[in-house]
């Protein structure tokens, strides 16, 4: 049998703000975080903070096309969490392509989870090169349809 990854098995409402506030990579960093420590899965911000800048030193998450996939493997993580974010805003994250990022999916896996945390990261890659899929996400007016949007996308 096939080990098929659903990313919305690992999300859910409380985890989505289609309102990101913030105009800097750091603060969007911060945000997310905050967004994050919503689940019971993450023990506290300052850990997933540190776990995503530390990433982010490595190498952008900036993919091109308006989207970052901020990541991390941290002990901050009990189980693989994935938070969602848009912003109005078009934020430097030093992409590929060098545009600016609006939609973010964040996530954090516990150190030892390579197997599932590198799934979840060809799902949402693969999901969304899709231009009619970052269209539908870009205009989703609450959570309820970003779950829905990516259930259905994850179907086809």
């Amino acid at each position: 049998m096939v080990d098929i990854v659903k990313i919305t098995d690992y999300m859910s409402e409380d985890l989505i703000k289609l309102n990101l506030e913030s105009k800097t990579k750091d603060g969007i960093l911060n945000e997310l975080s905050e967004l994050m420590i919503k689940s019971s899965n993450i023990k506290d911000k300052n850990t997933i903070k540190k776990a995503l800048t530390e990433r982010e030193e490595l190498g952008s998450t900036g993919i091109g096309k308006g989207i970052a996939i901020p990541h991390a493997k941290t002990s901050g993580a009990s189980k693989l969490t994935v938070a969602f974010g848009i912003s109005e805003h078009k934020i430097d994250f030093d992409s590929i392509d060098e545009e600016g990022v609006n939609i973010f999916f964040v996530f954090a896996s516990p150190i030892e989870d390579s197997k599932i945390y590198l799934k979840v990261l060809a799902r949402i890659s693969r999901l969304i090169r899709s231009e009619s899929f970052r269209n539908k996400l870009a205009n989703c007016k609450d959570p309820s349809s970003v779950i829905r949007c990516i259930d259905e996308e994850e179907k086809i």
